[in-house]
């Protein structure tokens, strides 16, 4: 089932049908145990309505978003070849090898782009990129309960300069986007999933990609649990998983680029940039 979040309202959609939710409040929605049992109660033909994917908010109350870094063998070299000139090559190598994975704060709720809405770069930086990724929704309980789209929105040449610069690349202003649903399944998504990014330009494609979740170096399970160790997150919390889609040195986005990102069952993000 997905669950998709209006102005107005909280939809549920099951076999191509579209259900109004019995309640407009995200928080306690998808912060019931056994949310997909929850869900499956909701469906019955008095609630169910016509409804196409019209004006969508990102779906998301008041949750925090945190990422994961260097989950990927493709982002370990990426992040060391940004960062040589500084030095700090040698963390990113250290870090996909460590047992303790690297994460950090992403977005506050109100800083998140939604889905057909604008993603920023940053005017002081040079080299931007979208990062695509698997984002788990995580209950207050620390259990993943569901799946969106993230786009963690990456300065590389700020991050590059100092690994201390790491929260002004990646935390500003609609550096994140996520959506356009949460995938709410009955058991954990396919670890064959592929996440799919497009970016066009002047109504040409300038970047195209594709690569399987299971090329991840760490498990689902496994970051949840070191994100949970010693901080509780009362409405739940988001956690992009790690990027392996990166263009190459010579790519930046520009002004008016538009990002595709899709994985799935869950569908497709999509995204304009601007100047922030």
């Amino acid at each position: 089932m997905r669950i998709f979040k209006s102005s107005n309202n909280i939809i549920i959609e099951s076999e191509g049908k579209h259900y109004l939710a019995d309640t407009k409040d995200w928080n306690s929605l998808v912060n019931q145990e056994d949310l997909f049992q929850k869900l499956k109660q909701q469906i019955k033909p008095s609630s169910e309505i016509n409804w196409t994917a019209d004006m969508l908010q990102a779906p998301i109350g008041t949750q925090e978003i945190w990422a994961a870094g260097v989950t990927y063998f493709r982002s370990r070299e990426a992040r060391m070849e940004e960062s040589k000139d500084s030095g700090a090559d040698v963390f990113y190598s250290k870090v996909y090898e460590a047992e303790r994975p690297e994460l950090f704060f992403k977005s506050t709720h109100y800083r998140v782009a939604h889905p057909g809405g604008k993603v920023n770069i940053r005017k002081d930086s040079k080299w931007n990129v979208p990062e695509p990724e698997l984002t788990l929704f995580i209950n207050s309980s620390g259990k993943i309960v569901g799946y969106t789209i993230g786009n963690d929105m990456s300065s590389r040449d700020i991050e590059g300069e100092n690994p201390l610069y790491l929260p002004q690349a990646k935390c500003y202003d609609f550096a994140a986007a996520i959506g356009p649903c949460l995938l709410v399944p009955e058991k954990p998504i396919d670890p064959d999933s592929k996440i799919l990014m497009k970016i066009e330009r002047d109504a040409k494609v300038v970047f195209e990609g594709d690569i399987s979740i299971n090329q991840m170096k760490r498990g689902h399970e496994e970051l949840a649990g070191f994100l949970f160790r010693e901080m509780s997150f009362p409405d739940g919390v988001y956690l992009m998983t790690g990027t392996c889609l990166v263009p190459d040195d010579t790519f930046t986005l520009q002004e008016g680029d538009i990002v595709s990102i899709e994985i799935g069952a869950i569908g497709i993000l999509k995204n304009v940039v601007a100047i922030g």
